[in-house]
């Protein structure tokens, strides 16, 4: 398997639940603002959205699309237990992870990391965002995971609370989300995805300030 994946980007989700099932893969990286992988290659002609992740899978076709992906892996190494076996269970991971995807990353977190995003989209995000991560609260002060245990769905909102500094968010508003985040942070394949990706971004930053 394949991972194209940008440092601390939602990829770092698919890097994580590579870790927790010890799988085999190789991890390219993918320059996010030149669209080229470091190996030379133009990622538009791999992935026609342009972003990440996308997953070279165990069969050899690509897929595309962080929810996905994870669903993919999870599957493909059950024995980890990162996605439940009950269909009704199943599909409250699902909704999580439209949750995650449309409510939170796409609808609050992009627009507030986008440099180019005007100062009232900023603000209409933000005001969206209290909404969000309330359910959120509400949700985690009952329950230690999203759906039973530890799965897809905590690591890919585990990833996207990263962002909440860097966007001007205070998850100290919402101490069960920020308990959350911490807990999951501690996980041996959670902390050590973060730790390399970490190193690998402040190294991006550096070649792109030279």
């Amino acid at each position: 398997m394949e991972l194209f994946f940008s440092p601390m980007a939602c990829s770092l989700a698919s890097r994580i639940v590579l870790y927790e099932v010890g799988a085999d893969a190789r991890f390219t990286q993918v320059d996010g603002k030149a669209k080229r992988t470091l190996d030379g290659r133009d990622y538009w002609q791999i992935n026609a959205m342009g972003q990440v992740p996308a997953l070279r899978t165990l069969e050899g076709w690509l897929l595309t699309e962080n929810a996905a992906v994870l669903q993919y892996l999870a599957e493909a190494w059950p024995q980890a237990g990162l996605l439940p076996a009950e269909a009704d269970a199943r599909a409250r991971v699902r909704q999580w992870l439209a949750f995650i995807a449309t409510e939170l990353h796409k609808a609050v977190f992009v627009p507030l990391l986008d440099s180019k995003a005007s100062a009232d989209v900023k603000a209409y995000s933000m005001a969206r965002a209290a909404l969000r991560l309330g359910v959120l609260e509400a949700h985690l002060q009952r329950h230690e995971h999203l759906e039973g245990s530890y799965g897809i769905a905590d690591i890919y909102l585990a990833v996207v609370l990263n962002w909440a500094p860097y966007a001007g968010v205070n998850l100290a508003d919402w101490p069960a989300v920020k308990a959350f985040h911490r807990r999951i942070g501690q996980r041996d394949a959670v902390a050590r995805a973060l730790r390399e990706e970490f190193a690998l971004y402040q190294e991006e930053q550096r070649l792109r300030a030279a």
